[in-house]
């Protein structure tokens, strides 16, 4: 084999591979859109009370899912710390779960007296008018980043973005 042969070969090797990676990430941009496999979430409504120490903390918002595939919030990161749980709310018990149910064209609420986000053990304790920062994990979908807004100890969500889990 010549040396030329061997360049003509490599590069029609190389432009194969080129073409079977950029049909792969085509596929995946259709699914990323929600016409595929990927479920379609957004993020509202998301605050936190005021915590009354350093020793936790609660955190609610609505998730929204718009596409035709259900999903699960399966985790939750933070600098705030090091030990946040997914709880739930049954019989006026909380209890610590793997997930929560995102279900299609649907939403999980996160509220007060349902299912909530638990900070344990805070780095500093946030006040009203701070932001914190949080990370929430999906079993299919790709993590979403969100600001909760630091509220008074009072404070009610509109109907909008309160209630129980659904």
């Amino acid at each position: 084999m010549t040396a030329r042969t061997t360049r003509t070969l490599a590069v029609a090797l190389s432009l194969t591979a080129a073409l079977a990676i950029s049909g792969c990430s085509a596929d995946t941009k259709d699914s990323a859109s929600g016409s595929g496999d990927q479920p379609k979430l957004t993020v509202s409504g998301g605050y936190m009370p005021e915590p009354v120490n350093d020793k936790m903390a609660g955190a609610f918002m609505v998730i929204k899912n718009d596409s035709k595939t259900a999903d699960k919030l399966t985790g939750v990161t933070s600098p705030l710390s090091d030990d946040l749980q997914v709880h739930e709310t049954k019989d006026q018990k909380m209890q610590q779960v793997q997930s929560l149910d995102v279900p299609a064209k649907g939403e999980l609420r996160l509220a007060r007296g349902g299912s909530h986000v638990m900070f344990m053990g805070l780095k500093n304790t946030p006040k009203v008018g701070d932001k914190v920062t949080v990370e929430l994990r999906f079993e299919k979908s790709g993590p979403v980043k969100v600001e909760l807004d630091v509220k008074e100890r009072t404070y009610k969500a509109p109907a909008s973005t309160d209630g129980t889990s659904h």
